[in-house]
């Protein structure tokens, strides 16, 4: 099996414009609907849409890796980092915060070029210890000779199945000079204006693929091939702020995913294919940000509106966190524990939720009383 990176005119990606134009433009259009919407929201609102859609994007990035982050965590450290309080904040861990600083980073220093250091940060701070797991890697810089060839594979051990071979560790400083040359001159302005301009959308797409194929690191390819990724997407944006996550949109197609991606790096050079595929995930990314705005104002109107129900601390705390979403139904016992308020407080405060219609109690009863949000008061989506 021959794959992208052997081709003799390896990287000379193309792609039939043609093609891609009505997608394209479609896309582009429903990007400019969603950011009027939110252009026209109030700053808490528009901060707290760009809090949960950064938490979705850094939280399901590494899921489709088989990571799984606490969601708690990862909020409360983009909220410190972007100045949103969040009522009853987690402590973040190091490896937490430094998977949000490459995130940010991407979406924000969104006029500072890609480079080689650059990279290297981004994937020293997905790897804080120098280790994958247990396994020491290389952190910070490209993948060696002693590391061995780089597969990908699935299957259980003596019958795995072979997806893909990356390209030799020896080729690695020549292909990423010219991946970071490429991004750098077709992307940033004022760089190369001799080249065409490509429209980010495209950009964000190509360079996914291309990174992901180069597969330079031993590990943490696929979360750096999408902060590259956001950090084109960002540009298309035009803001600070981040209204949809590509990362959740691919978490939840990521068999189409891993499938659009393998047949691409066994395929030509025409990308074509994988673009269509890239530019209708971005489309449904977008189109699932309403839902992302409809928890936000859920939120806003139950616990920061002026027309607010009034609430004690306690409640207020607990209520969050239900709106973020609770393993399992909410009892007082849970209640106690999360508010941190002995048993009869948290009956209490239960109680109160409930004759306010803001809980309502679950079939079933005695000592197995749980209750959840009132249906007008439901976390969306």
């Amino acid at each position: 099996m021959t794959f992208i990176h052997e081709l003799s005119d390896w990287p000379d990606l193309n792609w039939d414009s043609a093609a891609l134009a009505v997608p394209l433009a479609s896309t582009r259009h429903e990007q400019g609907l969603l950011i009027g919407r939110m252009s026209a929201l109030s700053v808490e609102l528009r901060r707290e849409s760009s809090l949960v859609t950064l938490t979705d994007e850094v939280v399901q990035s590494s899921a489709i890796e088989g990571e799984v982050l606490d969601r708690r965590e990862v909020r409360s450290s983009i909220a410190r980092r972007i100045g949103v309080a969040v009522p009853g904040a987690a402590r973040s861990s190091r490896h937490v915060d430094g998977i949000v600083e490459m995130m940010l980073d991407a979406m924000q220093s969104v006029e500072a070029p890609l480079s080689k250091a650059r990279l290297g940060r981004w994937h020293a701070a997905l790897f804080p210890t120098g280790h994958s797991g247990i396994r020491p890697i290389t952190v910070g810089t490209w993948r060696t000779t002693q590391a061995g060839p780089m597969h990908v594979v699935s299957g259980p051990i003596g019958r795995e199945r072979v997806h893909f071979i990356a390209p030799a560790a020896d080729r690695l400083e020549q292909e990423m000079a010219r991946f970071i040359a490429w991004f750098n001159d077709v992307s940033t302005p004022g760089v190369n204006e001799s080249l065409p301009r490509l429209d980010p959308f495209l950009i964000a797409g190509v360079a996914h693929f291309w990174f992901v194929t180069i597969h330079p690191y031993e590990d943490g390819n696929g979360r750096i091939a999408r902060a590259i990724a956001d950090l084109a997407l960002s540009r298309a944006d035009g803001t600070d702020d981040r209204f949809y996550s590509m990362s959740a949109r691919i978490e939840g197609e990521r068999e189409t995913y891993y499938r659009e991606l393998e047949a691409a790096q066994r395929g030509g050079l025409d990308i074509t294919s994988w673009l269509l595929w890239f530019l209708g995930c971005i489309g449904r990314a977008i189109d699932a940000a309403d839902q992302t705005l409809s928890k936000v104002r859920t939120r806003a109107a139950l616990l920061q509106s002026p027309t607010a129900p009034r609430l004690n601390d306690r409640q207020r705390r607990v209520l969050a966190r239900a709106l973020e979403g609770l393993e399992g139904p909410l009892t007082t016992s849970k209640y106690a524990k999360l508010a941190r308020c002995p048993q009869d407080s948290a009956l209490r405060d239960v109680r109160d939720l409930v004759d306010r219609r803001i809980l309502v109690e679950n079939s079933g009863g005695g000592r197995s009383t749980s209750y959840r949000l009132a249906p007008s008061w439901e976390r969306p989506g």
